[in-house]
């Protein structure tokens, strides 16, 4: 694939993203680009983004933005990255964590409203208006403390509508009230999170519709009181592909965004075209011989039953490689073949098997996530293999990992 270069200056260290045009004059053609000569390495296909953006909005009722969630790197993929891509397309509005996700999206030129969807300590309030960013009230005594400092605080109200995590009970509706009465808060939205839209079962489907129903209630409540909200939102990507009904303002659109869905099974029941965002590779450090019954890695794991070719490749759990995958459940692909993990994944490196693969060299690219030659890695299939899911698998993937965009 083509590495095209990122033309804007761009201070992305601090999210794994090591390399931009105009960092500095001295940088070698390779570092400059992208040019993937690291250890290991991400590679955003900007495309596939794009495709993936623009599927999912033409799914989106009238009125309805994207709000893409690019908390936690964006699942791994780099935020600052994918957000301006994502601005280049018209894409608006984006939510996160943290307040400091927020600021981080501010310093690398991301545009459009930011809105935090968990907690900020008071201590760091000042921030939300220093770098324009939307505080959610995540409860009334929250509420309380935020207007205590007296300052004007964007904000939107969470609305616990059956999740029981955050936000206000939706029946308690004086409090809600209450918090639109304080002056100091400028309320400008309301949402609530949906904790079973991922099924379509009977039971699942009706607690789903519950909450909606639950929600919008509420929303009309406060407009007959009198109370303005401009834009509310339930809606995240198992909502907008299994309950499209029940709309909303914004749509918060996380793991579809990235080309996939929690696990293998609801990737490929989707209906529609999802394309993977990103791929994950390293590079062989070295090869070597091992006898039959010699042992390799860690704890004396891997006892060899004949004479084998083995490599090690750059990567190890430190970088986000599940250890879960030690012992021959995982494996890479390497000149489209697939190559076993061998004993314990190690902090920064792993030992595959080479035996059977031609040709193996030192500086050879193995893909861990991705593909090679007719053969692919999916998140979902790492992820089944962890006993976890893609959402993981992505957003634990390591910083020291160099994120390039690619197309």
């Amino acid at each position: 694939m083509e590495v095209k270069p990122v033309r804007q200056r761009l201070n992305l260290q601090s999210s794994g993203c090591h390399f931009a045009v105009g960092m500095d004059p001295l940088l070698s053609r390779e570092e400059k680009y992208g040019h993937p000569t690291e250890r290991a390495w991400i590679e955003i296909d900007r495309d596939a983004l794009i495709h993936n953006a623009r599927t999912l909005r033409s799914l989106l009722p009238p009125g309805c933005e994207l709000m893409p969630a690019v908390k936690a790197q964006a699942y791994g993929h780099g935020a600052v990255l994918v957000a301006r891509e994502l601005n280049r397309i018209g894409v608006r509005a984006f939510c996160v964590a943290t307040v400091s996700e927020g600021i981080e999206l501010r310093k690398g030129g991301v545009k459009g409203e930011i809105l935090i969807l968990g907690y900020t300590h008071p201590s760091r309030i000042s921030s939300l208006r220093r770098y324009r960013l939307i505080q959610t009230v995540i409860d009334y005594p929250y509420a309380s403390v935020l207007n205590d400092c007296k300052k004007k605080i964007r904000v939107h109200i969470g609305i616990d509508t059956g999740m029981h995590r955050l936000g206000e009970r939706c029946d308690h509706f004086e409090q809600i009230c209450s918090i639109f009465r304080m002056k100091h808060l400028k309320i400008e939205g309301a949402f609530t999170h949906l904790c079973a839209d991922d099924s379509t079962e009977p039971m699942e489907k009706s607690f789903t519709q519950g909450q909606g129903t639950a929600f919008f209630e509420t929303m009309k409540q406060l407009k007959d009181q009198g109370f303005s909200c401009k834009k509310v939102h339930l809606q995240a990507s198992y909502g907008v592909l299994n309950y499209p009904e029940l709309g909303g303002d914004y749509a918060r659109i996380g793991i579809a965004l990235y080309g996939l869905l929690s696990t293998g099974a609801d990737t490929e029941r989707c209906n529609i075209v999802l394309k993977p965002v990103l791929a994950v590779k390293t590079r062989v450090a070295a090869v070597k011989g091992l006898y039959c019954g010699e042992t390799a890695g860690y704890g004396l794991s891997f006892t060899a039953k004949r004479e084998m070719k083995i490599a090690t490749v750059t990567i190890g759990y430190a970088d986000g490689l599940p250890r879960a995958l030690s012992g021959g459940t995982g494996k890479v692909l390497i000149h489209g073949f697939e190559a076993p993990i061998l004993g314990y994944i190690c902090m920064d490196q792993t030992i595959i098997d080479v035996t059977d693969i031609p040709d193996v060299t030192q500086g050879d690219i193995a893909v861990v996530i991705g593909k090679s030659g007719g053969k692919e890695i999916t998140a979902c299939d790492v992820a089944q293999q962890a006993d976890t899911i893609a959402n993981e698998v992505l957003s634990r993937l390591g910083q020291r990992l160099t994120r390039m965009v690619v197309s």
